[in-house]
């Protein structure tokens, strides 16, 4: 029998169910499993010192030339984590959350500025995460390795990691208005542009066009409609450029404006064109090589154009405001109930949250207690039921220094009067600019 199996599958038959972590590392992950993602022995090393994240199980990246990684543990591609057998890694146990704690910090290390990918397995389970600057997020569910699914598994792994999209989708959402969702799009996008990224922002609002118009763009009638219900139509025809002259540049970034006859698009009808949740997602991947950041302004409900615009991301940044319970409740409905939705029908991990910050109010140190206070509970409550929301409102809390930071972006009138020029407040105000990069470098840019 052992003659028909392949070697990831060989591999996986003889390691004993309480594999230690040096025997998965050496019998399975660099005996086969990084074989079969395409490295070769002089394109791994073991033990590697990510730069302040702690030592990883291995780095790996293809050779360049006569350049070995071996020899000049320079610029790695992948980071593989690995634990023993016994260590549960299934999702949404203690341990996984530690795991992918450890490699997100590994990740985020000095000397893994170029890395795109970081693995944890132990043999029993394996999950593929993906790095776009600060952001990391799953490529993969959480997926169980058997004899019969491994090879399948690994060569949806190795796919993803010889195919990366170059874009990160964020959808800008909370299912409470008025807390600045258009306003943090259109100067992410401005700042992010002004870095030399390139950008697109996509106006899904489309109760109020609030983006389309902040920006001075007409709105479309039926272009984003015929995109959303036409399968061979192409949303590249609704793009827009954007253009600001700067004293030292022309600085630009892509928009998508609204269309004025999706308010037309009910349930109903969505349901009678056969439309389904993936339909944003689908129009965008020929668009994902094209742009560094893909943001969508999205409408404060959960019809199903809201669920379009979420299903299509692949993180999801959450706008709240420190005096509005309202919004900090419906920050923490969002990441329970929402997302998950929506995970379970794209089974590819994702969306994820993003931390919350608070957006758009000035706040006082008392002010700032009172809400935390009050996101005490909301946690408390997530608690309830076995829902851990501390990572997604207080992000730099560990058990050793209990810190309650959430970042902010205060009101000034430079940013909100900006919409009456149609040009974003990062380019006016210097303020509003020194807020919005102190944002992208904290959430965005490693």
């Amino acid at each position: 029998m052992s003659a028909t199996l392949s070697p990831l599958q060989s591999a996986l038959s003889i390691l004993p169910p309480n594999a230690s972590e040096a025997t998965v590392r050496d019998h399975f992950v660099r005996a086969e499993l990084l074989p079969a993602l395409g490295f070769d022995s002089t394109e791994i090393v073991a033990e590697y010192d990510t730069g302040g994240g702690g030592i990883t199980d291995f780095a790996t990246r293809k050779n360049l030339g006569d350049t070995l990684f071996l020899h000049d543990l320079k610029n790695p591609l992948l980071l593989i984590e690995v634990k023993g057998r016994d260590y549960n890694i299934a999702q949404h146990t203690r341990q996984y959350r530690s795991v992918t704690d450890q490699l997100k910090r590994q990740l985020l290390g000095a000397n893994c500025y170029s890395v795109q990918w970081g693995i944890i397995t132990n043999a029993n389970h394996i999950q593929l995460f993906r790095k776009h600057g600060k952001v990391i997020f799953p490529a993969t569910p959480c997926l169980e390795i058997t004899i019969e699914n491994v090879d399948e598994i690994v060569r949806l792994i190795k796919h993803k990691i010889d195919h990366p999209h170059r874009a990160l989708t964020v959808t800008i959402y909370n299912n409470k208005g008025g807390i600045g969702k258009t306003t943090t799009a259109i100067n992410l996008a401005g700042i992010l542009a002004a870095l030399d990224k390139r950008v697109l922002v996509i106006d899904f609002d489309f109760n109020q066009h609030d983006l389309t118009t902040a920006l001075g763009k007409k709105v479309h009638e039926g272009v984003i409609v015929s995109c959303l219900t036409d399968r061979d139509a192409d949303l590249e025809l609704a793009i827009v450029p954007y253009s600001f002259p700067s004293k030292k540049k022309t600085i630009t970034f892509d928009v998508i404006p609204g269309d004025v006859q999706m308010v037309n698009l009910d349930e109903v009808k969505l349901r009678q064109e056969a439309v389904h949740l993936d339909v944003l997602h689908k129009k965008l991947i020929p668009l994902k090589n094209k742009y560094d950041y893909i943001f969508i302004d999205a409408s404060p409900n959960w019809r199903s154009n809201t669920q379009f615009a979420v299903y299509a991301a692949d993180v999801v940044l959450i706008p709240t405001k420190h005096n509005s319970l309202f919004s900090l409740e419906n920050a923490a409905l969002v990441i329970k109930n929402f997302l998950p939705q929506i995970q379970k029908l794209k089974n590819d991990g994702t969306p994820v949250a993003l931390p919350i910050f608070f957006n758009g109010e000035n706040i006082t140190d008392a002010k700032r207690e009172v809400a935390i206070k009050e996101i005490e509970r909301i946690i408390e409550d997530g608690y309830k039921e076995k829902i851990d929301l501390r990572p997604y409102f207080f992000p730099k809390w560990t058990n050793s220094k209990r810190d309650n930071y959430i970042h902010c972006i205060p009101n000034y009138a430079g940013i909100a009067s900006a919409h009456f020029s149609h040009v974003p407040a990062v380019y006016t105000n210097r303020v509003a600019l020194e807020h919005y990069h102190s944002f992208v470098k904290e959430y965005f840019l490693q």
